[in-house]
């Protein structure tokens, strides 16, 4: 499968990847999450070309994102304001950076740090279930088919279109989801 194809693929990890999966789309939204707004704020704080950072800012506001919002007349000028769709990405952002925090830091420590307003700590993000609060781990957790990949199996595609295989599910789905099929 080919990058540009990566939405076609019965996963909404792929799907979302299709809109943020590459460096400067995520270094865009960290900016994004740290205030930055305008084109040449992007531009100055990453280094990254006028026509790079123009294709991605572009991505980012078709996939609605972003949002542009015109700040001056003449000449024409915007910012980019993150939606309700790219706030939703805020907790994508703090895991990928605590991460980062601890997997890739210095001797001299955690580069960005996260304040909680309301009790004044740093804090560390927690991903925790929506219906007890505990605290989800890949020990905790056990994927399953959802809706709509039940109806790409029962349509005799799967998660991946591509797959070589019209009648083996291994070709089809990965590990833990056949497991989940009792396979």
């Amino acid at each position: 499968m080919r990058w540009e194809d990566i939405d076609q693929q019965v996963c909404s990890i792929a799907r979302a990847l299709s809109i943020v999966g590459d460096r400067w789309t995520l270094l865009i939204l960290r900016d994004a999450f740290l205030g930055t707004r305008r084109f040449e704020g992007f531009r100055r704080q990453l280094g990254v070309s006028r026509h790079r950072l123009s294709e991605r800012l572009n991505k980012l506001v078709d996939s609605g994102v972003l949002e542009k919002v015109p700040y001056q007349q003449r000449p024409p000028r915007y910012e980019y304001r993150l939606t309700e769709k790219g706030l939703d990405l805020h907790g994508v952002i703090l895991t990928l950076g605590d991460w980062g925090n601890r997997w890739c830091s210095d001797e001299a420590g955690a580069p960005v740090e996260y304040l909680h307003r309301s009790c004044g700590q740093v804090a560390k993000p927690v991903v925790t279930c929506s219906e007890c609060g505990d605290p989800m781990s890949p020990k905790t957790v056990i994927p399953q088919i959802g809706p709509a990949l039940r109806h790409a199996l029962d349509s005799g595609v799967g998660m991946f279109p591509e797959a070589e295989s019209d009648d083996d599910l291994s070709e089809k789905l990965p590990p833990l989801l056949l497991k989940s099929l009792g396979k």
